[in-house]
């Protein structure tokens, strides 16, 4: 009869598990007074299922199932009853509220002490912040302000801008999620607007992040783009912030990198925090976010609730959304005095947060015939055959295209790269090189294999060099696009942030990496102090989100893969705003769209009327 820590090791041998599962998992047994079989495969997968990006591991799912039938291994899960009992005699199994390493719910949800412990808090402090009206709005200025920001002459029933920004005003916790083109950022801008219109509201301290370098240098050049918009006099423009900065920028991370510099005892001084792309926001760092946060601020998320969840564990704005396709009876009522729209009830209010969360329908970018806001809707719904006709139909020159003819992604991109090239022999300025390099991305579902993101970059340079317009084999060339991969807290670069490697202005023998400063001026680091990085003509879907280019293509791997899924195939489409083409199989393609990302967690229970 083998141990459990044979099985353990058997399931390592054959990349069942990861190391890190591993060695909980005999942590967890070297604990307990009665150790088991039971007791280690749930170490082992609860750790396991915080990697794959869930929160918690769900008992009921795999329980009395047979595991790993397609490995020589195949493990017999007891069940659920069986299960149960053995955990919690196990002596390292606590309920709610006991202090162990493994903690199991009501609901028989496994969890990691540590995320147990962030979903509470985090369940906890969305409650708080989200609970009641703010008292000192004055309504009567707030519905002549929104009179005179917005367009009364709407082609929309309802404008749901109007709705999102008197939502935000009235709360002090707001999500505004919509799809591309909706508004968001211009919806944001006219928020701050109309705060700083409130009483008392020239001295908010306002603040604007995102949780990526990208993401938040695309937020600062939309708000800039959307002030200019505004019937208001200049110094009362010069009053609304644009400066953006990344999630951890914002809180502060220590030298060492372990923690932030604020936290529950040092909280922001912030009376405002606008966080963008909140769908890429964890569960852990979204906690610590609260935790840094005064309790009389605001929070306002701005995302899409339909996009790809956190890299890490957690799907924080997915779950925060759930439930809420509008406001409840009273605050509707409210709603309509200030804005002056028909705003109908919700008939059934499934969240707590139904009245914090306003939905962004209609988009402003792409109208009703724009085939990518038609295939966009069509793969969200899962429609894959509407979604494949829709790509086929088309000509190559189409706003979307589904390229079928034998060409490989890599001749594809360096036809569009080499104009990037070109511009630097020809001097144009730095702003002008990153608009290019916004131009244009290849987007990968994986980043290992043929079809991944690091081969796809490898052979588009190759062909630059064929092409001459990279020269010798150094890793280093003028034109290379590259993003961060670690955090670096001393040169405040973070992942995410893109740069590109160009000779130095006064020094044109040596070559720099120009990023964006937070000041919105260039920053060149030389290559030799940068941190991890890699090369970006193509980058992974993941890796994408909080950016936008005008043509995006999307390269699907030959295998099914379990990152595929309708979430990842609507991402890359709607990281496009006027082109997007796809290579790729219709098997694949189809099996994708059917396939939703599951992640498990518990925290939309916390903030429903069912808690």
């Amino acid at each position: 009869m083998r141990s459990p820590e044979a099985l353990l090791r058997g399931l390592l041998d054959h990349k069942l598990i990861s190391d890190l599962d591993l060695h909980f998992a005999l942590f967890v047994l070297a604990e307990s007074p009665r150790p088991s079989e039971a007791l280690a495969l749930a170490a082992a997968l609860t750790c396991h299922a915080t990697g794959e990006g869930h929160v918690c591991f769900t008992l009921p799912v795999h329980a009395g199932q047979q595991l790993f039938q397609a490995s020589p291994i195949v493990v017999d899960i007891p069940p659920l009853e069986v299960w149960r009992g053995l955990l919690l005699e196990s002596g390292v199994v606590g309920k709610p509220g006991e202090w162990q390493p493994l903690i199991l719910d009501t609901s028989d949800r496994l969890y990691l002490h540590r995320y147990w412990d962030y979903e509470q808090r985090l369940g906890q402090a969305i409650r708080s912040k989200a609970d009641g009206l703010v008292e000192e709005i004055d309504e009567k200025q707030l519905a002549t302000d929104i009179g005179h920001l917005f367009d009364n002459a709407s082609e929309v029933s309802v404008d749901w801008q109007k709705v999102a920004s008197a939502t935000a005003l009235m709360h002090r916790f707001a999500v505004i999620s919509g799809g591309p083109g909706t508004g968001k950022t211009s919806t944001v801008v006219r928020i701050l607007a109309l705060l700083r219109s409130q009483p008392g509201g020239e001295s908010l301290r306002i603040a604007l992040a995102a949780p990526t370098g990208m993401a938040a240098s695309r937020l600062q050049r939309s708000i800039q783009a959307s002030k200019s918009h505004l019937p208001l006099a200049p110094d009362v423009l010069e009053m609304i912030p644009e400066r953006a900065t990344t999630l951890h920028r914002l809180l502060g991370v220590r030298r060492q990198g372990t923690g932030f510099h604020h936290d529950r005892e040092h909280p922001l001084a912030l009376d405002v925090l606008v966080l963008d792309e909140a769908s890429m926001v964890d569960v852990a760092l979204m906690t610590k976010l609260f935790d840094a946060l005064p309790e009389a601020s605001r929070l306002i998320l701005l995302g899409d609730k339909d996009q790809l969840a956190s890299v890490e564990a957690g799907a924080v704005l997915g779950d925060i959304c759930q439930g809420c396709e509008g406001p409840g009876h009273d605050f509707a009522a409210i709603l309509r005095t200030c804005t002056n729209e028909p705003i109908p009830d919700t008939s059934v209010v499934g969240s707590s947060l139904s009245d914090n969360v306003a939905l962004l329908r209609k988009s402003y970018r792409f109208g009703g015939e724009s085939p990518i806001g038609r295939l966009a809707a069509a793969v969200n719904q899962g429609d894959g055959q509407t979604a494949e006709n829709l790509l086929k139909k088309t000509g190559s020159d189409s706003d979307i295209a589904w390229i079928t003819e034998d060409v490989s992604i890599s001749t594809l991109a360096t036809e569009h790269y080499a104009a990037l090239f070109h511009q630097i022999d020809q001097g144009v300025p730095i702003e002008q090189l990153f608009e290019l390099l916004r131009g244009f991305r290849v987007l990968c579902a994986l980043r290992s294999g043929p079809a991944g993101a690091e081969q796809i970059n490898i052979d588009i340079t190759y062909r630059l060099r064929q092409m001459g317009l990279v020269e010798g084999d150094n890793e280093w060339y003028p034109g290379r696009p590259v993003m961060i991969t670690r955090n670096d807290y001393q040169l405040e670069l973070y992942n995410g942030d893109t740069g590109i490697v160009l000779p130095l202005p006064d020094d044109p023998q040596k070559l720099s990496v120009v990023f964006h400063g937070t000041d919105g001026q260039p920053r060149w680091i030389p290559p030799a102090r940068l941190p991890d990085c890699e090369t970006v003509f193509a980058v992974t879907v993941h890796k994408s989100q909080g950016s936008e280019f005008d043509h995006v293509v999307l390269n699907l791997p030959d295998q099914l893969s379990p990152v595929l899924c309708r979430e990842l195939i609507y991402t890359a489409i709607t990281r496009a705003r006027s082109r997007f083409s796809l290579i790729g199989s219709t098997e694949i393609f189809q099996q994708a769209v059917v396939r939703r990302l599951e992640r498990h967690s518990g925290l939309s229970d916390l903030l429903s009327f069912r808690h």
